[in-house]
Formats: C-alpha cells, sequence, structure tokens
C-alpha cells in the first residue's frame, strides 16, 4: 500500500503532470499563427501500481511523452504537390515575360485555333506580322511604279524596318534565356542553402533525441518547412533514417545524408553551349522532373527556344525567298547581281547596304532594257501570300501567327495547369491544418482542464500534509 507518503509523492506527480499539460496547451498557443508548427498533446499514462490490503493500489500517472499530430502522408503529399505548384508557377513566369517580349497578349483567350492576327506583333509599335505586310505592300505600290526612286526609297525604307525588327526580337529573346541561367542559379543558391539547414537540422534532432529519449518536436517542425521550401525549388525523394535524420536524393544524386551535405547542385555549360544542372563531383545533368528548376528548363528549352527558332526560320525563308526573287531582276542601269537581304537568319538579316545608297539598284525588271517592267516587283509582292516549303508549306504570315500562337497555348495551358494544381494544394494543406493545426478553442479547453487537474492535485497534497500533521499529533 502506498501511506501517507506514497500518496504524498502521488499527488506531486499529478501535479507535475498537469504542469506539463498547461505548458504544452501554452506552446501551442504562442504558435497558433506559425504555419511550420504542428500541435503538440501531453502523452499521460498511468504508473506502475503496488500491493494494497484486497486489489492493487494505483500510484498515479506521469507523462511519458510529447507528441506531434502530424500526418506523414499528408505533409508528403505536401512536399511533392509543393515541387508540382513550384515547377507550372517557374513556367508561368518565363512564358509572361517572352509573351511581353513579343509586346501582346496571346492566351488561348484572344488567339483562337488560327493564333494571333497580322496586327498583333511584336514590341510597341515594332510589329512584325505588320512590318512583313508593308514590305509586300510597299512591293507591290513599286510594282506600279517600278521606275520611281521614291517609290524605291520607300519600299527600301519599309524593308530596312522590317529587317531590323528580327535582330532586335533575337536579342530580347537571347537576352531573356540569359535570364533564365540567371534564375537558375539563384535557385540553386537558395536550394543549397536549404541543403545546408536540413543537413544542419538532421544532426541537432538525431543527438536531441538520442539524450532526452524523446522527439525533437520543434527541430522536426523546422526541418519539415525546409523539406517543403525545398520543394518548390527542385523536386526530391526523402528518405528518413532510424535515427531520425532524413537523406535528399535529386534525380539519382545523393545530397544529403544524416548531418554532412554531400554535394551541392551547379549549373554547366552542356556540349551546345547550354546550361544544365548537375550535382558537383559529377559530369552529367540531372534530370529533374519538379520544382522552379526544372520549370525554368522547361519554359527555356520548350516556350522561348521554339519561339526563338520559329523567328530565325521566319527570316532565313524570308532572306532566301526575296534574295531568289531579287537575282532574276535588273537595276534601272540594267545591271544585275545585287543582293536583296545580307545575312543568314534573325540574328543577322540586314538590307544590302548598296542598295540603300542606291536605291536605282534594286533589281525590279524582269528585263535588262525595260525601266518600266515590273515582273520582279510584282513577283516579291505576290510571294508574300505564297505557301513555303521551308516553313511547312504557310505563308510567312501564317507562319508567325502559327510560331506566337503554340506561345500563347503554352502560356494558357500552364496557366490552367497551374490554376488546378492550387486548388488540389490548398485542399492538401486544408487538411493537414484540420490534423496538425492549432485550434484555439481546443487550446483553451485543453487549458482549462490541465488548470483544474492543478488545482486538484494541489488540493490532494494539502489533504495529505492535514492527514500527517493529525497522524504527528497523536504522539503528543
Amino acid at each position: 500500500m502506498l501511506g501517507l507518503i506514497g500518496t504524498l509523492r502521488l499527488g506531486t506527480r499529478a501535479l507535475a503532470a498537469q504542469r506539463q499539460g498547461v505548458e504544452v496547451a501554452g506552446h501551442n498557443l504562442a504558435n497558433v499563427n506559425n504555419t511550420a508548427y504542428a500541435r503538440q498533446r501531453v502523452s499521460i499514462q498511468s504508473t506502475a501500481s503496488s500491493d494494497g490490503l484486497t486489489d492493487p493500489v494505483g500510484s498515479g500517472a506521469e507523462v511519458v511523452a510529447i507528441r506531434q499530430i502530424r500526418d506523414r502522408i499528408l505533409d508528403s503529399q505536401v512536399v511533392t504537390e509543393g515541387a508540382v505548384t513550384g515547377s507550372l508557377e517557374a513556367q508561368q513566369r518565363a512564358l509572361k515575360l517572352t509573351q511581353s517580349l513579343l509586346g501582346q497578349s496571346i492566351d488561348r483567350g484572344n488567339t483562337g485555333a488560327g493564333g494571333t492576327s497580322a496586327a498583333d506583333g511584336v514590341g510597341g509599335g515594332q510589329q512584325l506580322a505588320a512590318g512583313l505586310t508593308e514590305f509586300f505592300n510597299a512591293f507591290a505600290s513599286l510594282a506600279a511604279q517600278p521606275a520611281s526612286i521614291p517609290e524605291r526609297e520607300i519600299t527600301l525604307r519599309k524593308a530596312a524596318a522590317l529587317a531590323a525588327q528580327f535582330p532586335a526580337l533575337d536579342t530580347r529573346l537571347a537576352a531573356l534565356g540569359g535570364r533564365l541561367d540567371e534564375s537558375l542559379d539563384t535557385d540553386l543558391k537558395s536550394t543549397n542553402a536549404l541543403l545546408s539547414d536540413i543537413a544542419r537540422l538532421n544532426g541537432q534532432i538525431v543527438r536531441t533525441e538520442a539524450v532526452s529519449g524523446g522527439s525533437a518536436n520543434d527541430l522536426r517542425d523546422q526541418r519539415q518547412a525546409k523539406l517543403e521550401s525545398l520543394s518548390g525549388l527542385v523536386g526530391f525523394d526523402a528518405v528518413e533514417a532510424s535515427d531520425g535524420s532524413v537523406g535528399i536524393v535529386v534525380a539519382g544524386a545523393s545530397l544529403v545524408s544524416g548531418d554532412v551535405r554531400e554535394a551541392t547542385l551547379e549549373t554547366f555549360s552542356d556540349a551546345n553551349g547550354d546550361r544544365r544542372v548537375r550535382a558537383s563531383g559529377t559530369t552529367d545533368a540531372l534530370a529533374i522532373t519538379s520544382g522552379s528548376v526544372h520549370g525554368t528548363l522547361e519554359a527555356r528549352d520548350g516556350g522561348l527556344n521554339d519561339l526563338r527558332s520559329g523567328i530565325n526560320d521566319l527570316a532565313k525563308s524570308l532572306i532566301d525567298g526575296v534574295n531568289a526573287l531579287h537575282a532574276t531582276g535588273f537595276a534601272l542601269d540594267g545591271s544585275t547581281g545585287r543582293t536583296f537581304f545580307l545575312g543568314t537568319d534573325a540574328s543577322d538579316i540586314r538590307v544590302n547596304q548598296a542598295l540603300l545608297d542606291d536605291p536605282g539598284a534594286l533589281q525590279v525588271s524582269g528585263s535588262a532594257t525595260a525601266r518600266g517592267d515590273n515582273r520582279v516587283a510584282l513577283a516579291v509582292s505576290q510571294w508574300g501570300n505564297q505557301p513555303i516549303a521551308a516553313l511547312q508549306g504557310q505563308t510567312l504570315g501564317s507562319a508567325y501567327n502559327r510560331i506566337v500562337g503554340r506561345l500563347g497555348e503554352d502560356l494558357s495551358s500552364v496557366n490552367q495547369q497551374l490554376a488546378d494544381q492550387k486548388v488540389v494544394a490548398e485542399l492538401l494543406k486544408g487538411q493537414r491544418d484540420s490534423v496538425s493545426g492549432v485550434s484555439i478553442d481546443e487550446e483553451m479547453t485543453d487549458l482549462t482542464r490541465f488548470q483544474r487537474g492543478y488545482q486538484a492535485s494541489a488540493k490532494l497534497i494539502n489533504t495529505i500534509d492535514e492527514m500527517m500533521e493529525t497522524t504527528l499529533s497523536l504522539k503528543r
């Protein structure tokens, strides 16, 4: 049997258990607005009983653990969906930047099946589609007055304006590619910092739990927040070890093991000069499948690269087609052999300076002796509406519309996917909050319950003290 001393110890343990319950409830309330925090609960268990006069007598209760209320499946899903969201957000940002370089809104709502209209074009007043139209219209006007120097000057000015738009756009697109490469470096810097933080927290968790024998709940909260931030940057696999540490593996490369950051992520240039991502100490690019790093690479190598390649194909077709027709014509003095466009693609297309200096050298006549012949000028003006084999049988205008329309479709698709993804992410976070989030009403109820328990335990101790005084007074 316990006796008075044993019952006094029972009351002391009860007092400590209720006090710890108040402390945990207070800790939960203090973190009610901490989104990384998972609520905690004291686990109270009966202590060993002792022999009584008839049956075993209980010796009270004590706190055996302070447990986190977490659902590991939900935590894992939040991390996974965070990586998908990060990828889509990065793609959306990159494609919107690309769209801004075109100076127009090109989402599904205004392009339709046929892409943009000829009136839409590139950057503020420098409209590529409109420039193409004006270029061929100028040759049509020149065909009406092929010997007119003013008409020739107008045609060459329109040609020079159109030719200037291609390198300007190509330069802007190349610069955007460079900015996306810079964003990769920034994301990887943040990624490596988070990897170091996770390795450090792993060490603290392992040491704390080894000493205390319990769970380092607050440190685990901090690590979970770091894992979720990391997933927004790069998709990874997390492997929890028996000692409580979490290993991080990205595309098969082990980056964190225990409290050691085994490798970092870095960019490098591949054989084509494109920036790729690899683990330090390795040579092969990692096949990253989610996170903002993946989204940036996807947009750069997808929508942006396709647009730039399409604009280059368009410029090359323009150069080859117009030059081929111009080569068959004759200048006002009957000479020939001059090239109209110089360059090879959008990066360096330009009008032959010899023509700009001498408009009479423009070869628009089909005869060396007939100054008023317009066959070549007419052929050039009509060629703009003819299908071109190098552009998959499309005209220059329709090919441009298709190039821009494809970018619009990519952006529209990403916008829709991101909207759906955010709904999924919010639902998951809502489910997790219902499990792990702090409820003020619930905590206030617990606080009152533990407070009353503490008061009752104190009353028990006071009662035992009075009984001991009574017992001692019997000897007087």
